[in-house]
């Protein structure tokens, strides 16, 4: 995460292991990469998702700090 002086940057990564089956939920309900993709856009944001290179996934999110709905 990095504050910046009017933008928060967030990346989330991990190595394409995947979960333990225990920490894996049977079931997931919301609306996922689509849905976080809309709330960033809402405060004028962006956000991007997708493969690593080497393997595993990243999130990368970018939010102005004076956005308001």
């Amino acid at each position: 995460m990095v504050f910046g002086p009017s933008t928060l940057e967030i990346e989330v990564t991990d190595d394409g292991r995947g979960a333990l089956p225990a920490l894996s939920p049977a079931a997931t309900v919301g609306h996922g990469l689509l849905g976080m993709r809309e709330r960033a856009a809402a405060f004028g944001g962006a956000l991007k998702a997708g493969p690593r290179r080497g393997g595993g996934f990243e999130v990368k999110a970018s939010l102005p700090l004076d956005a308001t709905p």
